[in-house]
């Protein structure tokens, strides 16, 4: 195996399934028996999930609320799916703790560095939520961030496409799917790896990042054991 230590950056909308908004109990299953799979062969594994199942807060900001108030609202978000895929992890079989940027120890525990690598060195997954704790920050950012701290072996960005396209497939279907690009081309073509700020910073700390599909199964799987899935993006070769 190639990583010992991964950082896995999920979508909201990936725990939404076939529906318009919530969480499937029958995907967030299926995701966390893929993840115990690895977990279970020994893999330190770190996850950050998106909101926007739930809501978005720059969405609504631009229907007039107050950016800042939105964007905790968001966060919010990311930690009710914290929470329901630290149940899903649990009943697959591996121990899990939800660690949050912003302060609610009710529900899971305050998030330092520190703290983070103990739990994943001591065997259990850990789930990042609430972002940054900042606004204006996305959960993109959040999972690039959290991947340098725990000084993961890779980021893996979950989609709903292959890869990285020289064009969105869905609207042009000449648009070809890469399998390496390196930090600065995507930048420079703005091909929506990511936003900026994340991809910077993973730029600038030399943190490589694979985007797969993670509604293909068993792709995580594939990757661990060493495939060439989706593109990787690195510096140049």
């Amino acid at each position: 195996m190639g990583y010992r230590r991964i950082l896995l950056k999920l979508s909201g909308e990936a725990l939404m399934g076939d529906g318009t908004h919530g969480i499937d109990p029958g995907v967030s299953g299926r995701l966390a028996a893929e993840i115990h799979a690895q977990h279970a062969r020994g893999i330190q594994i770190g996850l950050v999930i998106g909101g926007g199942n739930l809501l978005r807060g720059a969405g609504l900001a631009s229907d007039g609320m107050n950016r800042v108030t939105g964007d905790h609202m968001g966060m919010l978000a990311t930690v009710i799916n914290a929470l329901a895929m630290q149940d899903a992890l649990q009943q697959a079989g591996s121990d899990c703790r939800v660690m949050s940027a912003l302060t609610m120890h009710q529900v899971c525990e305050s998030y330092t560095a520190r703290r983070a690598i103990e739990h994943l060195e001591a065997g259990r997954v850990v789930i990042f939520a609430a972002g940054t704790g900042n606004p204006f920050f996305t959960t993109d950012s959040a999972a690039s961030l959290r991947a340098i701290e725990i000084n993961a072996d890779i980021m893996l960005k979950a989609t709903k496409v292959d890869g990285v396209y020289s064009a969105d497939p869905v609207t042009d279907p000449a648009a070809t799917l890469f399998d390496f690009i390196s930090y600065d081309e995507a930048l420079e073509k703005k091909l929506g790896v990511m936003d900026a700020t994340a991809l910077v910073l993973c730029s600038e700390h030399d943190m490589p990042v694979r985007v797969f599909n993670i509604f293909e199964r068993e792709q995580l799987a594939k990757i661990i054991a060493g495939e060439a899935v989706g593109t990787l993006v690195r510096r140049e070769r």
